[in-house]
Formats: C-alpha cells, structure tokens, sequence
C-alpha cells in the first residue's frame, strides 16, 4: 500500500462512525505525546496547561477525540512510565471513557494501538499501590484509524484522522523510525536537536504531506477533513479546500486545539497568561471561527 490516496480511503472506509447534531460538543487534541516525564518528555512542559483546558470541557459536557500521537511510545518501552508520569490527566481521561465521551484515534507514535490485544492487555486496567491490585482503567476501550462525525439531520460528514497516511514513511516504516528514535534522537533531543523524520521539523516534508492530503479532499467533493500529524494548526475559508489541522499539544508554552459547538467549528489555543496583579494563569484564546461547519458543505 504505497498509495497515500488507497491508505486514506481504506481509513474512511473502515471509519467508526459517530452521530451528532447542533447540540453535540467535542473538543479535538492530537499529538499530545505524553511520555515520563523525563527530559526528553516535549508534553511535560504543557501537562498543566492540557490538564485544565481538558477539566474545563469535562465540566461543559464536552466529548473528546484525540487524534492520534497521544501517547510517545517510540521513546518510551511502555505505557505504565507514561501512566504514572501524568496519572491525573488519565484519571481525567478515564471519566471520559465512563460517560462514553472518549473517541480515540492512534498515529504513528503509538500506531501499536492498532492492535486490540495489545489495547486491552495495556489499557484495561493498572496496578495501584494505594490496594495493592490492578483496578481498572480503559475498560474495553477502541481505538480506531479513522472517525466520521455525521450530522444526524444534514448528513454532512466530518473526517477525522492523525494524518499519517499521508505520511508513506511514518505509515509504512514506522517501526524502524520507533527504533531510530529510541537508539539515536531520544538522546539527541536532550541535547536540543531535531528528529528529521519528524514532519513538524521537516517543513519540506510537511509541505508534501498536507499536499497529498488537500488533493485526497478535493477528489472526495471537499470532505472536511481534520487531522493533525504535523503540529501545524489549519483552519480554511470555506471555499477552500477543507483540510483543518488541530495543531498539538507541544507547541511552546501552548496547546491547540479545535472545538465543534453549536454546529460550528474553533481554533482554539490555551496558555498561561499573567495578570495585573502578577497572577500566572490558563486562559483559552480564540485563533480562529466560530464558522458553521455548512459552509463547507459542496453538496
């Protein structure tokens, strides 16, 4: 499968799919990359920040799809390092997955969620010293390659996916990028120096990618598609080609993030921002929208 054009359409073929109307709310992170908090761990910086924008949308009814890359298991062996780094943020999670509003997507960095064994062998449960005894936490949670968002009334459809696919060498050869990452750019990335494979810090191949992915929207009668894979935040006019992109959470000192309210679509950012006073605080800024998802409607 050397096509980006058959890997996207086999991820929108096999996408679960997910009603909502203009009274649904979701929120959409990706590319959260939790590690162990290490110094190599690029979401450390930002758990505070990503901890309360995400208490905020529990609070507001908010459902939550992470598009993929939510966890770094190409630097980290396992995911209990990462649990135990940032257990209130999956504590948090956790109340999601109870009330059903967790929809989870995986990327290439933790592209072993593809496989439900390993999901369920991983993420079901953990041990808790306070008992003694594994007690559960993701209980048969899914995840999947791809989400379709399809309006209840309208029929219009929202694509969701991590972007990858557009990516024919993190989709294909992930496995020996995992390897290059673990033996040669976990360390170097203490020291400050970029992974190149990486195509947030490969603007040529960003370019590439999100090319590959406008020309897979336009040929699907403008589909809006949202992905995120490249940490770049996209939001289109309408009459443009309908690819959005979420960003990440591992920008400097903010996170990225799009909502979907009311029927209409945000760029939104958190971050910390200071007071009169002198007071640090989390606040949400609007970087783009709202504008109703209809106006991308070509149909």
């Amino acid at each position: 499968m050397f096509s980006a054009k058959k890997r996207l359409d086999r991820a929108y073929k096999n996408a679960k799919v997910i009603p909502f109307d203009s009274t649904s709310k979701f929120i959409l992170f990706s590319d959260c990359h939790r590690g162990d908090n290490s110094f190599a761990d690029d979401f450390a910086n930002n758990r505070n920040i990503y901890f309360h924008a995400l208490k905020h949308y529990y609070a507001e009814g908010f459902d939550y799809c992470e598009l993929g890359d939510g966890d770094e298991l190409w630097e980290n062996l396992s995911f209990d390092s990462i649990l135990n780094a940032h257990k209130n943020v999956y504590m948090l999670m956790k109340l999601f997955h109870e009330k059903n509003r967790l929809h989870m997507i995986w990327g290439n960095h933790d592209m072993v969620y593809r496989d439900p064994k390993y999901v369920e062998k991983n993420l079901s449960t953990y041990f808790d010293p306070k008992v003694g005894e594994d007690v559960e936490l993701f209980c048969d949670i899914k995840y999947h390659e791809a989400l379709i968002l399809k309006h209840s009334e309208s029929g219009q459809e929202v694509f969701l996916l991590h972007g990858h696919q557009a990516d024919w060498w993190n989709y294909l050869f992930w496995k020996w990028s995992r390897f290059m990452v673990r033996i040669l750019w976990k360390p170097l990335n203490v020291m400050g120096i970029a992974d190149p494979t990486s195509p947030a810090k490969n603007y040529k191949e960003l370019i590439k990618i999100e090319r590959r992915t406008k020309k897979w929207i336009a040929s699907n009668n403008n589909l809006i598609t949202i992905a995120g894979h490249t940490h770049r935040p996209r939001f289109p006019e309408p009459g443009d080609i309908a690819f959005f992109n979420d960003g990440s959470c591992v920008h400097p000192r903010s996170i990225t993030g799009l909502e979907i309210e009311n029927g209409e679509i945000s760029l939104i950012k958190w971050q910390i921002a200071t007071t009169d006073d002198g007071t640090l605080k989390i606040v949400r800024v609007l970087l783009e929208g709202p504008r109703p998802l209809m106006n991308y409607k070509t149909d």
